[in-house]
């Protein structure tokens, strides 16, 4: 009975690596909404939190920047990093690639509530830009950790690494190193995942105030989703993003405003960086996107005119939806 349950035992963890190898490009919502957290009773649907999303592929995770959405992240990964062993030095290593947009506050606002940052093992591999005319390293040491919280940049006990990427380059991630390689794009090639290789690519829109903000793009094998934040597509759409999302499987696309809101006479929106659920469809079906995210929602919209917005939205096109906190979605 003994080595039959063994053997059972074994048959399951066989079946369960299988299936998660089925599934092994997984994206989760932690945060959806812009500019600012809230907490409501009419806001738990669609949640409160700023922007945030895990992405776990072939083994590797990747964090879309760092809202307050980053806190519950955070939390999750440092219990299961604890429960691993007693011993703290044989516990599973955390290895994190966080990818930044910019650097506005909705998107940094839980970089130093991030649990892991603060355990020994970790390795924490963040890239983005500053745009402000010196390095990134510079302007978080200030904005995130210096005169606005106790903790100083240099205090942090993880192996924490921050990186300058520009669209020229695309980060590789690679089994077989545990961290991120950056290289400049030379041809087309470079740009398509080989064997088990995950590829960052970026796109740098500059319809946000003030610099501007980085798009993402994560490839595996024959797999994409692009991540397009705080971008504005004005008249004619933007066709630099349309090219950089082409038949990718998952668009989460930017949707801070309904087209009344953006175009009101009393205080229209026009040219503060932000898209238009109409917008966003348009970039969608001009891309061929596979599906849909619409993301990063006004703080003012409750419950009922998200799901006022998702049903008109769902009647134009069936493979569009709202994002959620706690979605999780498998490509």
């Amino acid at each position: 009975m003994g080595n039959l349950k063994t053997e059972t035992q074994q048959l399951f963890w066989i079946n369960k690596e299988i299936n998660m190898k089925k599934d092994n490009f997984k994206v989760k919502f932690w945060g959806v909404r812009g500019s600012y957290p809230v907490a409501d009773s009419d806001f738990l649907k669609y949640g409160g939190n700023t922007s945030c999303i895990e992405v776990n592929v072939n083994n590797h995770k990747i964090i879309l920047d760092a809202g307050t959405g980053i806190i519950p992240l955070g939390d999750k990964i440092f219990q299961e990093h604890i429960s691993s062993a007693d011993n703290v030095f044989d516990r599973t290593p955390v290895n994190v690639t966080l990818l930044l947009s910019h650097i506005h506050q909705d998107h940094i606002q839980g970089l130093n509530f991030f649990k892991p940052a603060n355990i020994l093992t970790t390795k924490l591999s963040l890239f983005g830009y500053s745009g402000y005319n010196e390095p990134l390293n510079n302007s978080l040491a200030e904005l995130v950790y210096g005169k606005s919280f106790p903790v100083k940049l240099y205090d942090i006990t993880s192996d924490y690494n921050i990186y300058d990427l520009s669209e020229s380059e695309i980060i590789i991630l690679d089994n077989k190193d545990n961290k991120p390689n950056v290289k400049r794009i030379l041809e087309v090639n470079d740009i398509k995942p080989e064997k088990d290789e995950v590829i960052i690519s970026v796109l740098k829109s500059n319809s946000h105030p003030n610099f501007g903000v980085m798009c993402f793009k994560i490839s595996y094998k024959n797999k994409s989703i692009v991540y397009a934040t705080d971008t504005e597509c004005f008249y004619g759409g933007s066709k630099k993003l349309e090219m950089f999302a082409k038949d990718t499987d998952l668009l989460i696309h930017d949707s801070q405003y309904t087209t009344e809101d953006y175009l009101s006479n009393a205080a229209p929106k026009q040219g503060f960086g932000h898209s238009t659920f109409d917008m966003a469809l348009n970039t969608a079906n001009s891309a061929k996107a596979k599906k849909l995210a619409f993301f990063h929602f006004d703080p003012s919209y409750n419950d009922e005119k998200l799901t006022n917005i998702e049903t008109i939205f769902k009647n134009k096109n069936k493979n569009c939806f709202l994002a959620k906190e706690g979605m999780e979605i498998c490509i």
